[in-house]
Formats: structure tokens, C-alpha cells, sequence
């Protein structure tokens, strides 16, 4: 008979508790796989869903795709989802995986690369964020709030999880990499209005990853897929101005690793630069590696290619950074 230790069992029946509250619309179609955990980060229903009618889904990222390449798409009931290792470094990191703002990649940029940093010691802790273009009232700013909440929720576990509240770290791709940098590398600006005790907890990070990220929402090397999903068809200068990291870096903004394939014909190569570069401009320690080959969305192992030193080139500079 195998134990299960009380936190997992509370965490489940909180988990499956909400997911049921929140009715056919977050379904979930496929089993989490072996040693992860789930639960919503907002108490309740996500904030500003009077408006929303879309149907979540979860299906596979290819027809070939095993059973955990998933992806989800029209969120309607936002998620942690947490891997813990077996020899914890005391500190966590937070994934946000890609889609373009239109859908978010689990199985590739999440699952995957838990297992990888879990077996470095990190406690992570996958976010599943709502889509700007469902129906929120928040509009755009709906996956930062989610992310805000994500960051809060994932401090306030420090405690319980064993992992030191000051070294957590978020790491995100493509357009996951652009929620992650306006998390990490922007001024602190609260995007909803605080709920509960958990909303009292700080958002600094440790250090920050973009990998393969979307930047620029502006000028020719801006990724006009998550554009559009963000901003709408037709943005005014202004408005994609300040959803352009590079061009809105905090100075207290954190350590920052930064990795692309040069052949990325997605992305632009342009925006990992640029951000190197404002970085730089603010005096935020900043590491960049620009790979010959891999395309977009090298994810990690064989599919990496030349890419694939990524983890443990990340892994040195999250160490020398204190996460």
C-alpha cells in the first residue's frame, strides 16, 4: 500500500474541489502525469470572468505527440501545477510556458522542463494562465495578473515546501518568455485588486530566464501572432510601445539569462538582443547565448540540437546569482 503524505492529499482535494466548482468549461481530458501536482491559484473563480464563454481544452501538441505533450487553450480556470525534487537546493522556480497568447505549450515547456530542474534541486511550479483575447474584463493584462498571483501564491508555499521565499526564480519561453519578462524586469505594478493574505506577499524574483523570447511589440521583429492575441489587430504606437519589454526595463530588474537559436523562424532573433541590450543599458546582470541551430521552441534533450547546453549554461548562472 503506498502512503501519501498529508500535504499531497490536502492539495488534491483542494485542487480537484475547485476544478469541479468551476464546471464542464475546465474539464480536465488528461491525467497529470506521475509526481506532479495541481491546484488553482485564485480562490474560487479567476477575476473578470462575467463576459467569458469559451471552453477550455486540452489537447495534444501533435498528432504523434505522447500523452503529457499537452497544450490548453482558452483558460478559464488558471493553475499551478508542482514538481518536487528529491534533493531539494531550497529554492523554487516558476515555468511559463509559450503559445503565442493564444494557447500554452504544458507538455513541451512545462512538464518536460520541470523534470529537468527538479532533478537539479528546484522545487517547480508550472503556471497554466488565462488568454488575452477570451473575454476578461482585464483584456491584456489578464495573463500578468495570473502570473502576479502565480509568483504570490508559490512565496506564500515557501514555508511548507521548504524553500527559501528569497531565492525563486521564473523561467519563461517564447511568448511565455514575454509574460515572464514583463514579470520579472518591469516595475511592480499590482494588476487586480488583493484578495486575501496571499496577495500581501512581495514580487521580486531571484533571477529570470527567456528562452526564445517574444520582446518587441513594435517595429518590424515583432512577433505579429502574440501581438494581435495581446494587443488587439491594430495597436496604436503607443500601446505597443508599453507592452514592449525592451523597452520598458526596471532598473531593479533581476539577473537575466537570455537563450536563442539563431535560426529561430518564429521569433525573430532581434528580440533576444534587443532585450540583451537593455539590460545592459540599466546595469541588470545579463547572460545571452545565441545558438547556431534549433529553430523555435528547441524545448530540451535531442530536440535541442545545438542548443542543448541550455539547461546547465542556465543552471551556472542561476547558481552564481544565489537562486
Amino acid at each position: 500500500m503506498t502512503l501519501i503524505d498529508r500535504r499531497t492529499l490536502m492539495a488534491g482535494i483542494a485542487a480537484t474541489a475547485a476544478l469541479a466548482a468551476a464546471g464542464p468549461a475546465s474539464a480536465q481530458s488528461f491525467p497529470l502525469p506521475k509526481g506532479f501536482t495541481r491546484f488553482p491559484i485564485w480562490p474560487g473563480k479567476a477575476p473578470g470572468g462575467e463576459a467569458v464563454t469559451v471552453t477550455e481544452k486540452e489537447g495534444l501538441r501533435r498528432p504523434d505527440s505522447p500523452p503529457d505533450d499537452t497544450y490548453f487553450e482558452h483558460v478559464v480556470t488558471p493553475t499551478l501545477t508542482m514538481l518536487r525534487p528529491k534533493k531539494p537546493n531550497g529554492a523554487a522556480l516558476l515555468l511559463i510556458p509559450g503559445g503565442g497568447y493564444v494557447r500554452v505549450a504544458i507538455g513541451l515547456e512545462g512538464y518536460e522542463i520541470a523534470r529537468r530542474l527538479a532533478s537539479a534541486g528546484y522545487t517547480c511550479f508550472i503556471l497554466l494562465y488565462r488568454l488575452p483575447a477570451d473575454g476578461w474584463a482585464a483584456g491584456s493584462e489578464a495573463p500578468l495578473q495570473d502570473a502576479q498571483r502565480a509568483l504570490r501564491t508559490v512565496r506564500s508555499m515557501a514555508a511548507r515546501e521548504k524553500f527559501d521565499p528569497a531565492r525563486i526564480g521564473v523561467i519563461g519561453f517564447s511568448a511565455g518568455g514575454h509574460l515572464a519578462g514583463w514579470l520579472a524586469t518591469q516595475d511592480a505594478k499590482p494588476s487586480y485588486t488583493p484578495i486575501d493574505a496571499i496577495d500581501t506577499q512581495p514580487l521580486g524574483l531571484k533571477v529570470a530566464a527567456l528562452m526564445y523570447p517574444v520582446i518587441m511589440m513594435d517595429g518590424p521583429s515583432a512577433h505579429a501572432g502574440s501581438r494581435k492575441q495581446l494587443l488587439g489587430p491594430d495597436p496604436t504606437p503607443a500601446r505597443a510601445r508599453a507592452y514592449s519589454l525592451e523597452q520598458n526595463v526596471a532598473a531593479d530588474a533581476p539577473p537575466t539569462f537570455i537563450a536563442q537559436a539563431i535560426d529561430d523562424k518564429t521569433v525573430p532573433i532581434e528580440n533576444a538582443t534587443a532585450m540583451m541590450m537593455a539590460l545592459k543599458q540599466k546595469g541588470v546582470p545579463v547572460e545571452t547565448h545565441i545558438f547556431e541551430a534549433g529553430g523555435h521552441g528547441f524545448g530540451i534533450g535531442e530536440k535541442a540540437k545545438a542548443a542543448a547546453a541550455w539547461p546547465d549554461l542556465f543552471l551556472a548562472f542561476a547558481a552564481r546569482h544565489g537562486l
